[in-house]
C-alpha cells in the first residue's frame, strides 16, 4: 500500500491565504451586492511595465522563427540576464556578487522552500514571529519540526519574537542555531533593518557556522539611503548568507514568475563526515535535476527591467505603491489607530483597535467595511492583535477602503 508523507498532517488545517479566501468567498456568496476591496494577499494590480511587455512580445516573435527559436535554456538562467542582475543590483552597491553565483527561478517563494533540499534534517532552525508562513510550513513538510502547540508554534523551531518594543527586528538568539530566516523589508510588519543590525546577524552566523536565508523580495521599496538593500552590503556575508530576490513586487511579475537566488561560491556547510561542502555545487545540482529553467520569453522581460526605460518604469511602479502605503498609514494614524511599517515597505502593520483579536478584526472589517486584510495571528503567535494591510491595489480602492475603515473604527 502506498504511504504518504505524514509531516503534511502536522500542518494547520489551512494555509493562511486559502483560509482568507474561504471566508471572503463565503461572505461574497451571501452578499453578492457587496463591493469587496482586497488589501490582503500581496499581489500587485498595476500592468507590467511597457519595457518588459515590448521585450516579451519581441521574444514571442523570435519563438516563431526557426533561426531564433529557443528550446531548453540553461537551468541557471541565461547569462545575459544574470550579468545585468550582478551589475545593477549588487556590484553597483559594492556587493561582491558574480553572475555565476546567480540562479534564475520562477519565484522566491519556491526558492525559500526548495533550498531546504540541500540541507540536512538535524539543523536548528530560527524564524521570526510573526513570519512569512512559507518558511515554517516548508520545514514542517520536510520533517524538520515536531507537532504544533496551542500557540501555533512547532516543536523544533526557535521562534524569535519581533514586536513594537524591539522595533520588529529580532534579538540575536542566545542559543546556537544553524539556519536563520531573515526578511527585510519585513513581510508582514514592514520593518527594515539597519546595516548595524544585519552586521550583528552576520557576526553571529560566522561565529556559529550558521547560514542566513535572507529574503530581500521587497528591497526595491527602500528609499532611505542609509538602509542596506542586500545582505552582501555587510562585510563577511558571503561566508554565511544566501539571498533571495524577486521581480514580482518591483516589476509586477507575480503572474509572470521570475526571481533569483544568490549562492556565493565561497559558502560552505558540513557533510556528515565533517568535511566542508560548497553549497553552490549542491544548489546547482538540485536545480539541474529538478528544474528546467524560466522561459526565454519571461527572462527577456526581466532583462528589460535594467534598460533605461525599464528602470524609470519600475521606479514609477514602486513609487505608486509607496504612495498607497503612505495614504493607508496616515489615514489610519489620523483615526487614532496605531500603525507600523509602510515607509520603506509596501505593508502596513496595524494594531487592532478595541482589543479585537486578529481574526475578529478580519471578520469585522469584512462584514462592516467590505475590506479584506490579513490577520496578524496567521503569521505567528506574536502577530496576535495585529493586522497586515497591503498597499498593492489601485489608488481608487485604497482611498475608498481607508474611508470605510476610518468611518467605522475611529478611535
Amino acid at each position: 500500500m502506498a504511504t504518504i508523507n505524514d509531516n503534511y498532517l502536522k500542518l494547520k488545517a489551512g494555509y493562511l491565504f486559502p483560509e482568507i479566501a474561504r471566508r471572503v468567498n463565503a461572505f461574497a456568496d451571501a452578499n453578492p451586492e457587496a463591493n469587496i476591496i482586497r488589501l490582503g494577499i500581496g499581489d500587485v494590480t498595476e500592468p507590467l511595465p511597457q519595457a518588459c511587455r515590448t521585450a516579451m512580445i519581441a521574444a514571442v516573435e523570435e519563438m516563431g522563427d526557426r533561426a531564433t527559436f529557443k528550446g531548453y535554456g540553461p537551468e541557471q538562467g541565461y547569462a545575459w540576464l544574470r550579468e545585468k542582475i550582478a551589475t545593477h543590483d549588487f556590484q553597483a552597491r559594492g556587493c561582491d556578487v558574480d553572475a555565476s553565483e546567480i540562479f534564475i527561478s520562477d519565484g522566491s517563494k519556491c526558492d525559500t522552500g526548495n533550498i531546504l533540499d540541500i540541507f540536512g534534517n538535524d539543523n536548528a532552525i530560527a524564524v521570526t514571529d510573526p513570519v512569512y508562513p512559507v518558511y515554517v510550513d516548508t520545514n514542517v513538510m520536510a520533517g524538520h519540526t515536531g507537532e504544533i502547540n496551542d500557540k501555533g508554534e512547532y516543536a523544533g523551531l526557535v521562534y524569535l519574537p519581533i514586536t513594537a518594543e524591539n522595533h520588529f527586528t529580532a534579538k540575536i538568539p542566545t542559543e546556537k542555531v544553524d539556519l536563520i530566516y531573515l526578511c527585510f523589508p519585513n513581510n508582514p510588519t514592514g520593518a527594515t533593518a539597519s546595516k548595524e543590525h544585519l552586521k550583528a546577524w552576520v557576526d553571529y552566523a560566522k561565529a556559529h557556522n550558521s547560514i542566513i536565508f535572507f529574503d530581500a523580495a521587497y528591497e526595491a521599496y527602500i528609499t532611505d539611503p542609509e538602509l542596506p538593500h542586500s545582505i552582501y552590503e555587510i562585510e563577511g556575508a558571503r561566508d554565511c548568507a544566501i539571498e533571495f530576490r524577486s521581480f514580482s513586487k518591483n516589476a509586477g511579475f507575480t503572474g509572470t514568475r521570475c526571481a533569483l537566488t544568490v549562492v556565493p561560491k565561497s559558502l560552505t556547510a558540513k557533510a556528515a563526515d565533517g568535511s566542508d561542502v560548497e553549497l553552490w555545487k549542491l544548489w546547482n545540482r538540485r536545480q539541474s535535476t529538478k528544474f528546467n529553467g524560466v522561459s526565454y520569453i519571461v527572462q527577456r522581460g526581466a532583462e528589460a527591467v535594467y534598460s533605461d526605460e525599464g528602470q524609470a518604469q519600475i521606479k514609477a511602479l514602486v513609487s505608486f505603491y509607496l504612495e498607497n502605503a503612505k495614504i493607508i498609514r496616515e489615514q489610519l494614524t489620523a483615526a487614532g489607530i496605531a500603525v507600523y511599517g509602510g515607509v520603506n515597505a509596501p505593508y502596513v502593520w496595524v494594531q487592532t483597535p478595541n482589543n479585537l483579536s486578529s481574526w475578529d478584526f478580519f471578520d469585522k472589517l469584512l462584514h462592516t467595511c467590505h475590506v479584506v486584510g490579513t490577520p496578524g495571528s496567521g503569521f505567528g503567535a506574536a502577530g496576535e492583535g495585529y493586522f497586515r494591510i497591503s498597499a498593492f491595489n489601485s489608488r481608487e480602492n485604497v482611498e475608498a477602503a481607508m474611508k470605510r475603515i476610518t468611518e467605522k473604527f475611529k478611535v
